[in-house]
């Protein structure tokens, strides 16, 4: 937590930013005004994530090409950042594992602060008590405890909300987690009802307090798939997409009609997986 009793936390974006888009930079602006304007939380950074190949969506591109598109996409920001961890691994993982992963580094990182703080109060310490009033306390380890871990949550639109019940694309314990452990942080789109969604599920309803939904009040239609068809078709896509992204798109003829077709017939790796683990 911060001085004033906020928990931290830190956006994770997981997805295909095939390519990368000014609606998926958006969303983390929107979430991070709604959680600093809370008064519960402040948001000291996002991420954004690119699966890795091994998801097998049709049209992925390889992962290099969407890592370097997001890395230009956010190369001006001051808090967000691309991960590459998710995308270079071999089989596809599950967004729950992504979650406990960075969520792994955080503390790692906050323990390794813990103990160089702690090592550089002994030495202080010695120095200090040699002068100090023989009747004057010591500060106690709880004041001198750092800041606690922050807390990652799992940013998203209401298109992955509701892919929860779509059957086989996600396993029940790892919806369990993400909402129950992680927490969503969801922009809603128009013409979707996510709170219609978390009432029927009763999953979602049970942790609901976990979930906090954004209201995208200024509309932005920007699709990833929008985008390619564009690019397919010959038209523009500035303003749609920063312009090192264009320009990295352009210079590498990055979608196309064949690029399209890259995967096509090959069932997606989570429906796969937890197919094959139903049936087993």
């Amino acid at each position: 937590m911060d001085s004033s009793g906020r928990m931290e936390v830190v956006l994770l974006a997981c997805g295909s930013f095939n390519p990368v888009t000014n609606m998926h930079l958006r969303m983390f602006e929107l979430a991070r005004d709604a959680l600093n304007a809370s008064g519960d939380c402040k948001v000291i950074k996002g991420i954004i994530s690119p699966v890795g190949d091994a998801y097998k969506k049709t049209g992925l591109i390889p992962a290099h090409h969407r890592v370097i598109m997001a890395e230009l996409a956010t190369k001006n920001s001051g808090w967000l950042e691309v991960d590459t961890w998710e995308s270079l691994q071999k089989e596809w993982v599950e967004t729950a594992k992504v979650l406990r992963h960075h969520q792994k580094k955080l503390e790692a990182s906050c323990c390794e602060q813990r103990q160089h703080s702690g090592s550089q109060e002994r030495s202080a310490r010695k120095r200090k008590w040699a002068e100090v009033r023989p009747d004057a306390a010591p500060k106690t380890l709880l004041e001198l405890e750092p800041k606690g871990v922050p807390k990652v949550k799992l940013l998203c639109g209401a298109d992955l909300l509701e892919s929860f019940g779509v059957p086989n694309l996600w396993k029940s314990e790892d919806i369990t987690q993400i909402v129950a452990h992680y927490g969503l942080v969801c922009v809603t789109r128009a013409g979707s009802d996510a709170q219609k969604f978390i009432y029927e599920s009763d999953v979602l309803w049970q942790h609901r307090a976990n979930i906090h939904l954004v209201n995208e009040w200024i509309t932005n239609d920007i699709s990833s798939t929008k985008i390619r068809r564009a690019l397919r078709r010959g038209q523009s896509i500035r303003y749609l997409v920063p312009d090192l992204v264009q320009d990295y798109i352009e210079k590498h003829s990055l979608y196309s009609a064949e690029s399209e077709d890259r995967n096509s017939g090959l069932p997606l790796a989570p429906l796969q997986r937890n197919a094959a683990d139903a049936r087993s």
